[in-house]
């Protein structure tokens, strides 16, 4: 099916259809459905907490584009007299600043670099914010994700829960009720990786083992809750302990972004890549919260690497940034552009890329069909 791809490449640098889902289907036999903390979403390319997701505006066009979800900006949660431990992490955005960085054997990548935290506005604002992803999800234009922060105390001090009640009532309260649950992720952010409290092992995993029950038992309703892992500063065994911790939460996102102690910043491209898919491959076999895979997805390629690892989909905000000469599209918004790249690019797309492991004898039909969720559910299985 080359040459439609090549067909479909071409004609898409224009205008990406707002069905790209149903057209794959139709025309290569090909289902993209994934999933995100439990619920169906028409492909797997959905876009991370940060500067891109913390007004309507970009909502609203992210819907038009077609992508499957987007994680709200992390907002830092505050008690009912809008004390904030974690108030380090509400100060403004620096502007971004989209460069290249090339990984260790000199591969060149792209990384987005601003020194910023989380949401630094009112927490009134967020609250709209939320109720228009709201009204965006139970329509079925776009599943959106609020993303929070909550005290994390040092080993041998108390959770403020005060904080964790007076914050998920409130984006419970604005989510409303009705399908789907309150759905929440919990950051676990790259700058903090660079900060002190991360540096204590036992420390960590007292958060990722008590972090989830209590954002659970904040919650006046059900609450299904992912959790975005760091790249700690430790070895991969860590980051394996890490996910075992976290066997509360309903999804895990693999892995932030790694951090620079001495520019101060996190960063991506390929040695982030290297590192995440390095860890997913260790996994072994057993239970584990479903899998969510995010770090220098930048092309369809990219996505299936993390999918064979049992990624059920992934985040991307680096590719959403590029320089506009770096997109083949010739139109359309950076997600339209983007999305066009990833799912259609003759070489390296995601359609592409499918087809190839069908070819290869790594992926079969069913009933006719090839299915992304197969891939996923294939990893971390014995044999």
């Amino acid at each position: 099916m080359s040459s439609e791809i090549e067909r479909d490449f071409e004609r898409f640098k224009r205008e990406l259809p707002s069905d790209f889902s149903d057209h794959v289907r139709e025309t290569y036999g090909i289902d993209l459905t994934a999933r995100y903390l439990g619920e169906t979403v028409p492909h797997p390319i959905g876009k991370g907490s940060g500067q891109l997701s913390l007004n309507e505006n970009q909502l609203a066009e992210d819907a038009r584009a077609g992508l499957a979800f987007v994680v709200l900006k992390t907002l830092i949660a505050q008690d009912e007299a809008g004390s904030q431990s974690m108030a380090a992490w509400a100060i403004h955005e620096t502007k971004m600043k989209v460069e290249r960085r090339g990984g260790a054997g000199g591969r060149p990548g792209w990384t987005v670099t601003w020194k910023g935290r989380g949401w630094d506005r009112s927490l009134e604002e967020y609250l709209a914010l939320v109720r228009a992803g709201r009204d965006l999800t139970r329509a079925g234009s776009l599943l959106v994700v609020p993303s929070v922060k909550y005290h994390l105390p040092r080993l041998a001090d108390p959770f403020r829960d005060s904080e964790y009640r007076y914050t998920t009532r409130l984006l419970a309260d604005a989510w409303g009720a009705g399908a789907p649950p309150l759905l929440v992720e919990k950051d676990f952010s790259p700058t903090l990786a660079g900060d002190a409290l991360a540096g204590d092992r036992d420390q960590i995993m007292r958060w990722l083992r008590e972090v989830p029950g209590r954002i659970r038992a904040a919650a006046p309703r059900a609450v299904r809750l992912a959790v975005k892992l760091m790249n700690a500063r430790f070895d991969d065994v860590f980051q394996l302990d890490m996910m075992e911790a976290c066997r509360d939460a309903d999804a895990l996102v693999c892995f932030n972004r790694l951090f620079d102690a001495e520019q101060g910043v996190a960063y991506g491209g390929w040695d982030l890549s290297a590192r995440n898919l390095r860890v997913l491959d260790a996994v072994a076999p057993g239970v584990l919260p479903a899998l969510c895979g995010t770090g220098n997805i930048c092309s369809g390629r990219m996505i299936v690497e993390y999918a064979r690892r049992g990624c059920e989909s992934v985040q991307l905000h680096t590719f959403f940034q590029l320089p506009l000469s770096e997109y083949p599209a010739t139109r359309g918004s950076r997600t339209e552009r983007a999305l066009h790249a990833l799912l259609f690019d003759p070489g390296d797309g995601l359609v592409a890329a499918l087809l190839e492991l069908e070819a290869t004898g790594r992926l079969e039909r069913r009933n006719g069909t090839l299915h992304f969720l197969d891939l996923a559910a294939g990893a971390h299985h014995p044999g």
